[in-house]
């Protein structure tokens, strides 16, 4: 048990006026990010017919994967940089760049330049997040940080809550009002960093230096250039394998595995060539040599492993976002979702607010069912056609339409829209966000308690049990009856409550680790951890749900992976505290 803490209130009157400012920034960004990227899944693989790109679900993988990627990895230069520059100055340009880069992703449906618009959403929000964590971490102390970063990861689900359900009223209305309101959060923002935000205070060190610090931090935290050049290799080779995109068609996971252990056979052949200890930065008495000419060196291991089994809670996190709006729409059956809302409350017409056909969708069902009454697509085609438009129809139950309204189209497409229209799948998913913002700041409260890694090994065993349940949801397929939503809903309460214990705590340790002037600096630094998490989650995201869930129609199968990934992460941190820690100093992943 850790010393005793101030009571609840007593913390909550200890923050300045500074942290409910940036909270508040971090509503409205995250409003914008996962009202997005919440949606992504269904937009980036629906049929261009009604607004989507029709990308294939490996491509949409690959796009979860790599844009986020180095969403996460910029905070490892831009948190040095806002310490150097000042975080009120990088909030401006942050905001500036998200409110062009949002609307952009609107108007753009080709592979390259839908990429590059998405690259410049990361590139805002990697200036914004260490800057606004930093500045939590800033204006805390050690008695009140743990509840401070529960209420911080409160308002991040606020807006993951809020951000979406905007998102699904405006994709009623179509795709582009979707990132119009993305760009309209990011205004909102730009106005409060120049009216209300306030710079921290200094000290003097981080106004010296330049990107010769940045490179030293770098060197002192990780590793040197040949360490990032032989990581980076195998990254950059994952992150292409079965793209199948220009130079890199072709380039499958059998190439990339032959390319991988060549790589690293090669680099650890030029290290065995290098003079013996010519890995050691100059600053701790190593020899003077070219980067390249010298050994692969890791600053601190501790810190580098604690990162690395740290992206294995992330690569089951991310399923979330990433997986479970394109099975909840490809898989579940979720009319009774609505139909338990009309009935609990009475509200007529209910499917018309939660499940709203969109003008374009509405075009495309009748359109299916054209082709299916003319003959010219069979009925198990045309089931699986409605669902990219939220209806749910079983290849049987569109016979008994055919037989029942004949070529009455019209009439036929007004019974199929009534009878199978489904709940937003965005609204399902915002189940995760909805539980962390009612019970956040109470778990934080009462988990501060205890040690940082009892609740993360804790939280991280809750969250496999709920990522995992969608194993046990059933179904028939893409075309069938579909799965139960109440037990997907369950699994994802349950995910939330070891979200809560995990996700917030890890921060926390990060941000009371780091030196007094280097906390955005390392808190950029823990977002290696995210970045690794999304790079990983999105290409299995996409390879499983394609081979598994899309072609074997076994969706029973990715998620009992997904739950053993974030299973196995929980008892690596077990083994990890026991092994890697040094007894005398379990507090720091410094030492």
């Amino acid at each position: 048990m850790s010393e005793q803490k101030p009571g609840f209130m007593a913390q909550i009157k200890s923050y300045p006026a500074q942290f409910w400012v940036a909270n508040t920034m971090e509503i409205f960004e995250r409003m914008s990010w996962y009202g997005w990227f919440t949606v992504m899944a269904l937009y980036v693989t629906g049929s261009p017919e009604t607004g989507g790109l029709g990308f294939s679900t490996e491509t949409r993988g690959a796009l979860q994967g790599i844009v986020p990627f180095f969403l996460y990895m910029f905070p490892v230069v831009t948190g040095a940089l806002a310490d150097r520059f000042g975080f009120r100055r990088t909030f401006l340009w942050a905001f500036s760049i998200m409110i062009v880069a949002y609307y952009l992703l609107g108007q753009f449906s080709s592979l390259p330049t839908f990429f590059l618009a998405f690259m410049f959403v990361a590139v805002g929000a990697a200036l914004f997040k260490p800057v606004v964590v930093g500045t939590v971490a800033k204006v805390t102390n050690e008695g009140n940080s743990a509840t401070a970063f529960g209420i911080f990861y409160m308002m991040v689900n606020i807006g993951g809550f809020v951000g979406p359900i905007v998102a699904g009223i405006m994709r009623g209305m179509g795709w582009n009002w979707v990132f119009v309101a993305c760009s309209g959060w990011a205004v909102v923002n730009l106005l409060i960093a120049i009216f209300f935000y306030r710079e921290p205070e200094y000290e003097e060190s981080q106004r010296q230096g330049g990107f010769s610090k940045i490179f030293d931090n770098m060197v002192e935290v990780l590793g040197n250039v040949r360490f990032f050049i032989t990581v980076f290799g195998v990254l950059f080779a994952l992150m292409f394998a079965n793209l199948d995109v220009g130079i890199f068609s072709g380039f499958g996971w059998r190439e990339c595995g032959i390319f991988v252990g060549i790589w690293l056979i090669a680099n650890f052949v030029w290290d065995a060539l290098m003079p013996r200890g010519s890995g050691v930065p100059e600053s701790k008495g190593g020899m003077k040599r070219p980067s390249l000419m010298r050994r692969m060196y890791c600053s601190n291991w501790r810190f580098a492993l604690f990162l690395l089994i740290m992206s294995g809670f992330w690569t089951s996190f991310n399923q979330i976002f990433y997986t479970m709006p394109e099975y909840i729409r490809d898989f579940v059956e979720t009319r009774p979702m609505i139909d338990f809302a009309e009935t609990v409350f009475g509200a007529e017409g209910v499917a018309e607010k939660v499940a709203t056909v969109s003008p374009l969708e509405r075009d495309e069902i009748v359109r299916d069912l054209r082709e299916f009454v003319a003959g010219e697509e069979d009925a198990d085609k045309t089931a699986h056609d409605l669902v990219l438009s939220k209806v749910r129809r079983t290849s049987a139950q569109l016979e008994q339409l055919r037989e029942q309204y004949g070529s009455d189209v019209e009439a036929m497409s007004v019974a199929a829209i009534r009878d199978g229209r489904q709940f937003n799948p965005e609204y399902i998913v915002n189940i995760d966000a909805g539980a962390i913002v009612i019970f956040q700041v109470l778990v934080s409260f009462m988990m501060a308690r205890f040690h940082q890694f009892t609740t993360m090994i804790v939280g991280m065993i809750i969250a496999a049990a709920g990522i995992g349940l969608s194993f046990f949801a059933g179904g028939e397929g893409t075309i069938g009856l579909g799965g139960s939503v109440w037990i997907v809903a369950l699994g994802l309460f349950t995910f939330a409550i070891g979200e809560m214990m995990a996700s917030p705590t890890s921060q926390e340790y990060v941000g009371r680790i780091a030196p007094s002037d280097k906390k955005a600096l390392y808190m950029g630094y823990y977002f290696v951890a995210v970045a690794l998490g999304n790079l990983f989650g999105g290409i299995l995201s996409g390879e499983l749900y394609g081979k598994l869930a899309r072609d074997m129609q076994r969706p029973d199968l990715m998620w009992l992976t997904f739950g053993a990934i974030m299973l196995a992460t929980a008892l690596i941190f077990l083994l990890y505290d026991r092994f890697a820690l040094p007894r005398n100093s379990k507090e720091s992943l410094t030492g």
